[in-house]
């Protein structure tokens, strides 16, 4: 189990209730491809933005009831079928594209407001979207749902540094590398060290804090989806914890979950309050 945002959406997961599979599968789609045209291939800033544009262009047709372009019309046509069975709200999907052309441009940010902004628009939304698919609504839920996905993104982030640093992505905030004295060239040489080591076991703790505010959540959406929950929580849980046994030395390696730590997992799961 892997801990990237998209790689833990439930897509047709047998835990996925089968009325829902075909709008998650949607979605996911959607916003895979557009994490691609971002992320992937030797395509220039400038092109990707275009694309972006265009794929936004796409999603605005979409909503208006126009015929999207034919550049992406599987992604769109199962999208149209989504929202008009399932009023799926238009923001949380611009909001995504919002973060991916964020993503072309922008590789520091200077404190952790800036950076839950950016995961307020890369991560958050996909939990808004399938609790709207369960109907839950509650101020409260949505809170809690933004807490496990920006934890979620945090973790990933914090599992990823010695992939990201490499391509020129810093996802600390420069407040913290402040705060604990590393310099961001240190980072960027992938300098091990107490101080780095310091440094990501405090963001790691900021996102243990976010995932623990959120994990009540799992009590409020209903069956099979809630197990899907505990697991995706879990697991989130479970990378820290290998972070955390590595000494928080993840500018070396990146940890990663096997077979045995799926089985911890899913105990885990079964066992969650």
């Amino acid at each position: 189990m892997g801990i990237d945002h998209y790689e833990n959406f439930p897509v047709a997961s047998w835990l996925c209730p089968p009325a829902l599979r075909s709008p998650i599968t949607a979605i996911y789609r959607y916003a895979r491809t557009a994490d691609d045209l971002a992320d992937e291939g030797d395509a220039t800033p400038a092109e990707r933005l275009d694309a972006l544009a265009a794929y936004r262009a796409d999603l605005d047709a979409t909503y208006a009831g126009r015929p999207a372009s034919t550049r992406w019309l599987p992604v769109f046509a199962a999208l149209a079928t989504a929202i008009e069975r399932h009023r799926l709200p238009h923001a949380p999907l611009a909001d995504l594209l919002s973060a991916f052309a964020q993503d072309v441009t922008v590789a520091r940010y200077a404190d952790r407001a800036a950076l839950l902004d950016y995961c307020r628009r890369s991560a958050n939304p996909v939990g808004r979207l399938l609790l709207h698919l369960y109907g839950i609504d509650e101020p409260a839920a949505l809170a809690r749902s933004d807490a496990i996905c920006s934890a979620l993104q945090l973790v990933n982030f914090w599992q990823d540094l010695s992939v990201d640093l490499p391509r020129g992505r810093l996802y600390i905030p420069l407040e913290d590398c402040v705060r604990h004295g590393v310099d961001e060239a240190a980072l960027f040489a992938r300098h091990d060290s107490e101080a780095t080591r310091a440094l990501v076991a405090a963001v790691c703790a900021w996102a243990r804090e976010s995932m623990d505010f959120g994990a009540p959540l799992v009590r409020q959406v209903p069956g099979r989806a809630g197990w899907e929950l505990r697991g995706v929580v879990q697991g989130g849980l479970r990378i820290l914890d290998k972070l955390a046994a590595i000494d928080h030395a993840s500018l070396r390696r990146r940890p990663t979950l096997g077979a045995l730590d799926a089985v911890l997992i899913g105990v885990r799961a079964l066992v969650m309050r």
